[in-house]
């Protein structure tokens, strides 16, 4: 069985400053490991907004909340090749 490529998700919303620089440390990180990422604006969404409004910018891996708030680089980093290795 092959396994499903890693995918981060950012949840977040227009005129978000804590998205802006939580996309910027995703895009490095996805970029130098080489995995896919995706944006999703909330405010799209009345499930989305309900359940994250008060944490964005949300940080998924494989669809599982990994952080809120604020991305930590070394964390995010660490957690995809964590789950790398598991494959």
């Amino acid at each position: 069985m092959t396994a499903r490529p890693i995918m981060i998700t950012l949840l977040g919303k227009p005129g978000c400053h804590l998205c802006d620089d939580a996309r910027a440390v995703i895009e490095r990180v996805a970029g130098e490991l080489g995995v896919p990422w995706e944006e999703r604006d909330i405010t799209r969404s009345e499930e989305d907004t309900r359940l994250y409004w008060e944490q964005i910018p949300v940080t998924l891996i494989n669809g599982v909340q990994h952080d809120f708030w604020r991305v930590d680089e070394n964390r995010l980093r660490a957690a995809v090749e964590k789950l790398r290795a598991s494959r």
